[in-house]
């Protein structure tokens, strides 16, 4: 692994949308990324298999961490670890194998959520509506999405995804707030929801940045990149953080106190990815 002093944690959902085509240049900005020597990891809200399609696209070889903050996913030998074996039910496994890739599991793996899912259904008789309940033409017209697709959508490794049909908003509130006395994480996205238990995005950037700092053998910032939408969820666990706008206002963090310390960039803007660039490559 080449020398770096930073290692970019990239929210890309809003980039890489599930319909329609990515931000123009995100190509050509991640082989500059890795022409450059800087990793760029991926979050998303996507499943390992979801993801499999945009990663390959556009050339992304670096980790990726999945299902919101529920595993982080290295590609073969890209720190040289091995999953381990022999481990007893009551142990956890630092890391496994899971497909193509060497998992760092930190929510607990299925059926562990659809379990909690289904009981906290029963026990506030509030109906939820699981992908994987589904049939395909059902699945599809659920989601929108082509039948390959939607079919992905449902296939997670660690947290379950559902939608709530026909309850109130006070019927929701109890639903939520029962979970959360329950430790089980539901996070909202759009009409669907998902249910994890144990998911950290926090445990995830931490983790990974440790095994970075091994391999390169001296610490590399960690900088947090992504949209207004989604900057709540990285931004608290970066060193440095740049806001990506729809607006034309790129000042830094004095109007902003939000985002205190995100350098803020509009992300319609034709240069956009040189500034990145640029802002990646300042200390400040």
């Amino acid at each position: 692994m080449r020398q770096t002093s930073s290692i970019l944690f990239m929210a890309v959902d809003s980039l890489i949308p599930t319909r329609g085509k990515s931000a123009p240049g995100l190509d050509e900005f991640t082989a500059t990324l890795d022409h450059q020597g800087i990793p760029a990891v991926w979050l998303t809200s996507r499943s390992r298999l979801q993801f499999d399609e945009p990663r390959r696209k556009l050339g992304h070889i670096h980790p990726f961490i999945a299902e919101d903050g529920c595993a982080t996913y290295l590609p073969e030998d890209y720190f040289h670890l091995r999953p381990e074996s022999n481990i007893s039910k009551s142990q956890k496994a630092s890391t496994v194998r899971l497909g193509r890739f060497t998992c760092i599991p930190i929510a607990e793996a299925l059926p562990a959520a659809a379990e909690a899912l289904e009981t906290l259904s029963a026990d506030t008789r509030v109906p939820v509506v699981t992908l994987r309940s589904l049939s395909p033409r059902e699945l599809v017209q659920n989601t929108g999405l082509a039948e390959r697709e939607a079919e992905l959508a449902r296939q997670r490794d660690f947290d379950e995804v559902f939608f709530l049909a026909g309850v109130s908003d006070q019927d929701v509130q109890r639903f939520l707030a029962e979970g959360c006395n329950r430790k089980l994480q539901l996070r909202q996205h759009g009409v669907f929801w998902s249910a994890a238990m144990g998911a950290s995005t926090q445990r995830c950037i931490r983790d990974l940045s440790k095994l970075y700092d091994r391999a390169l053998r001296q610490h590399a910032h960690s900088v947090g990149i992504a949209t207004e939408d989604l900057s709540p969820g990285l931004f608290p666990y970066c060193e440095r953080t740049v806001l990506l706008t729809n607006s034309a206002q790129v000042s830094d963090s004095a109007d902003h106190p939000a985002e205190p310390r995100a350098r803020r960039l509009e992300l319609r803007s034709p240069d956009i990815w040189e500034r990145i660039l640029e802002a990646v490559s300042t200390r400040n």
